[in-house]
C-alpha cells in the first residue's frame, strides 16, 4: 500500500515570490529611510537563510528595523495576495484537494500569511508559523520566543511534532527549510528556485524544484500541467537570434545554446533527452541523428528550407518540423536586386580597381537593368516578391517553375527551363533544396543562355555544379555572377571557406546571408518558437512542414489527448472505443491525416487515468501518444 505523501511548504520565496518582511518595509518605513533599510532586512535576510547568522537574531534585527505597525498588516496582506508564486496559483486545485496533506511552514508571521493561505484551502491548524508582540499602541516589538519556530532549527522541531504517518517532502528556498531534512524529519527537500536561488541550499537539495509543476512531477502527483516546462530541454544552433532564446527561457524550457553546427556525431550525443531542436541550414539532422533522439517533439528549421532534415524519418517518429518560410523573403530579395545592379554596372571590377590606384571612369559594360530580361527559376515566395520588385524597377520578368503558378503583374511563364535560359539577362535562382534538384544548373544550361547572362543562385548550393560554371565562366559566357550559397559552407566562422569561385573576376561571393538582416533574424526568431510553443502547449501542427495542420482553440478545462499514428483505416473508432471503455465524455474531437500519417486530437473531460493513457498508446500503428492539461 502506498505511503501518505505530505507536502510542507516554506512562505517567503516560495509560496509567496517575495520575503514579506520586505514588502512591510516598503509600506512601514519612510520613504526617506526606505532604501537604506531595505537593503539592510535583506542582507539580514540572506544571511539567515544561508545558515550565516541564528534565525533568531535574524528575525528580531529585521523586526527592529522595520518600527511597523499593527495597522499596516492589512496592507501587507492585500499586497501577498498579489504576489502569490505563479506554479502555487496554477495549482489552486492541488492545494485545494490535498488540504489534509498540506502545511504550510514559516519562520514568518501568522499575522499576514494565514489571511493568504486560507483561500488555497490550506487547513488553519496546518498554517504553522511564528507570531508577532504588539505593545498597547499596537507597535511591532518582537516575536512569540515560546514558539518553537522562533528558536534555531525550528522548523525540524515543529514537524517532528506533527507525527506524521507517511513520506514528508519539505520545499523551500532557504537553509532553515533544508535543515528539516537534515534534521532526519523530512524525506526529502526540494530547494524551491522559482523565486530565488541560493547556492548552499540548491547544493544540499535531494532535488532543484523550479515550480510546483516540478515537485509533483517528482513526487508522482497530478499537477495543473501534464508535464513541468523546466523539463523540456531545448538545443538551439548556428546562432540563431537571442530573440528565440529568450521566448523558450520565458516560456520556462531549459534552453543550450552554441554558435555554430554541430556534425553528425557530435549532434547524435547532444540530442539525447532534447525536446526542441532548433537549427539554420548547416547543420543535418539525419536518420542517425533520430534514432538517438529519444525525447524530440519538434524541429525548428530557423529559415526557409528543410532539406538538411530528415522530414520522413521526424514523421516516422511523430516529430513535428516547422520552418519559417515568409520571415526571410524580403532580406532575400533586396540582396538579389542589388547583386543584379553591381553587376550590371561592372561594380565589383570597379571597386578593386580603385582600391589598387586604377581610375576607370569609363561607361563601357555598364547598363541599366531597366528594360533587361529577368529570367526567375523557381516561383514561390521569395521569387514572386523579386518579380514584383524587379517589374517595378522597369525589367521585363520571365519564371519558370514544374509546379502551375499564377503570375503576379505582368511576369510570364516559360514552358521549359531552357525557353527560359536562351532569352533572360539576368537569371536568378529559388528553388528549394530536395535531392533532384541537385545539378539543376549544369554544362547543358548552361550552354542554352545567352552570352554576357549575369547568374545568381541564392538558393541552395547543390543546386549548381560549379566545376561547370567555372569551365563556362573562363569561357566568356558570363558578365558576371552571384553567389550565395554554396555546395559546402563552414560549419563556423573559424573555417575556412573553399570554392572554385574565389578570385573570378566580377563574381560576388557572399557567406549565405541573403537573409541575414538583423530584420529577418528577428522575425524568424519569433515566428518558429512560436509555433513550436504553440505546439508544445496546444498540439496545433500549423505552419508545420512534415505534418497535417491542425489549427486548435486554447485548452480550458479539459484534458486533450494526442495520438499520432500510421494512415490506416479505423484508428479513430479504436481511440473512440477506449474512451467510451472508460466511460469518458469527449468535449471535442479533430482529425486531419495525410499520405503517411493521421493526426487525432481529442479534448476530453478532466480526467486523469495512467490505464487510459497506457491503452492508447497500445492501439496498433500508433506512433506517439501525449497528453495535455
Amino acid at each position: 500500500m502506498e505511503q501518505n505523501k505530505y507536502f510542507v511548504f516554506d512562505f517567503d520565496s516560495t509560496f509567496a515570490k517575495v520575503e514579506s518582511l520586505d514588502v512591510l518595509c516598503e509600506i512601514a518605513v519612510p520613504s526617506d529611510k526606505r532604501a537604506a533599510t531595505l537593503a539592510e532586512i535583506k542582507r539580514i535576510t540572506d544571511l539567515g537563510m544561508e545558515g550565516k547568522i541564528d534565525l533568531i537574531d535574524s528575525l528580531n534585527q529585521r523586526i527592529a528595523l522595520l518600527n511597523a505597525n499593527k495597522e499596516h498588516l492589512p496592507l501587507l496582506v492585500d499586497r501577498l495576495r498579489g504576489q502569490i508564486s505563479e506554479s502555487v496559483k496554477r495549482n489552486r486545485a492541488f492545494f485545494v484537494n490535498n488540504s489534509d496533506n498540506i502545511y504550510i511552514l514559516s519562520n514568518g508571521f501568522r499575522e499576514f500569511i494565514e489571511p493568504v493561505v486560507l483561500e488555497y484551502g490550506i487547513h488553519k491548524d496546518h498554517i504553522l508559523a511564528n507570531s508577532f508582540r504588539f505593545d498597547n499602541e499596537g507597535n511591532i516589538v518582537g516575536l512569540d520566543t515560546s514558539n518553537e519556530l522562533s528558536q534555531n532549527k525550528g522548523k525540524a522541531k515543529k514537524v517532528k511534532s506533527l507525527n506524521l504517518d507517511g513520506e514528508i517532502y519539505m520545499i523551500g528556498d532557504g537553509y532553515t527549510d533544508y535543515e528539516v531534512k537534515a534534521e532526519g524529519v523530512a524525506t526529502r527537500f526540494y530547494a524551491f528556485t522559482e523565486n530565488v536561488t541560493r547556492d548552499i541550499v540548491v547544493k544540499n537539495a535531494d532535488h532543484v524544484a523550479p515550480s510546483v509543476d516540478e515537485v509533483l512531477f517528482h513526487a508522482g502527483v497530478p499537477a495543473a500541467t501534464s508535464y513541468p516546462k523546466n523539463r523540456i530541454n531545448v538545443l538551439l544552433l548556428e546562432n540563431v537570434h537571442p530573440g528565440a532564446v529568450k521566448l523558450f527561457k520565458d516560456e520556462g524550457y531549459n534552453v543550450e545554446f552554441h554558435k555554430g553546427a554541430m556534425d553528425e556525431d557530435e549532434l547524435c550525443e547532444k540530442i539525447k533527452n532534447v525536446s526542441i531542436l532548433g537549427i539554420r541550414s548547416k547543420t543535418m539532422v539525419t536518420e542517425k541523428v533520430l534514432q538517438n533522439a529519444n525525447k524530440l517533439l519538434s524541429v525548428g528549421a530557423f529559415c526557409i528550407g528543410t532539406n538538411q532534415i530528415d522530414l520522413k524519418g521526424c514523421v516516422k517518429r511523430g516529430i513535428v518540423a516547422f520552418n519559417a518560410p515568409y520571415s526571410n523573403t524580403r532580406s532575400v530579395v533586396e540582396l538579389a536586386i542589388g547583386e543584379m545592379i553591381l553587376l550590371m554596372r561592372n561594380i565589383p571590377i570597379k571597386n578593386e580597381k580603385l582600391h589598387t590606384g586604377e581610375w576607370d571612369k569609363s561607361a563601357g559594360n555598364s547598363n541599366e537593368i531597366r528594360g533587361k530580361k529577368l529570367g526567375l527559376v523557381g516561383y514561390g515566395s521569395i521569387s514572386t516578391q523579386l518579380s514584383v520588385i524587379a517589374e517595378n524597377l522597369g525589367m521585363e520578368v520571365y519564371y519558370y517553375d514544374v509546379v502551375e503558378k499564377l503570375q503576379l503583374g505582368n511576369a510570364k511563364k516559360c514552358n521549359t527551363l531552357h525557353d527560359l535560359l536562351k532569352i533572360a539577362d539576368v537569371i536568378s535562382l529559388h528553388v528549394d533544396g530536395r535531392a533532384s534538384n541537385k545539378n539543376l544548373i549544369g554544362e547543358a544550361e548552361f550552354e542554352a543562355m545567352k552570352d554576357g547572362v549575369i547568374f545568381m543562385n541564392l538558393a541552395r548550393g547543390h543546386v549548381v555544379d560549379i566545376d561547370a560554371f567555372v569551365k563556362y565562366y573562363k569561357k566568356g559566357k558570363f558578365r558576371g555572377a552571384a553567389f550565395d550559397v554554396f555546395p559546402y559552407e563552414p560549419k563556423t566562422n573559424d573555417e575556412r571557406f573553399e570554392t572554385p569561385l574565389r578570385g573570378l573576376p566580377n563574381v560576388i561571393l557572399t557567406p549565405h546571408i541573403g537573409g541575414s538582416t538583423e530584420e529577418a533574424q528577428y522575425n524568424i526568431g519569433q515566428f518558429v518558437p512560436n509555433r513550436i510553443i504553440q505546439y508544445v502547449n496546444t498540439g496545433s501542427t500549423y505552419g508545420s512542414v512534415n505534418f497535417p495542420e491542425i489549427q486548435l482553440p486554447a485548452l480550458k478545462e479539459a484534458h486533450r489527448l494526442m495520438h499520432v499514428h500510421s494512415n490506416t483505416p479505423g484508428i479513430l473508432a479504436k481511440i473512440n472505443n477506449v474512451l467510451a471503455k472508460y466511460n469518458i465524455n469527449i468535449v471535442g474531437q479533430y482529425l486531419k491525416t495525410n499520405e503517411a500519417i493521421g493526426y487525432v486530437i481529442t479534448d476530453i473531460e478532466n480526467v486523469h487515468d495512467r490505464d487510459l493513457e497506457k491503452e492508447m498508446k497500445e492501439i496498433e500503428n500508433t506512433i506517439r501518444f501525449r497528453v495535455l492539461y
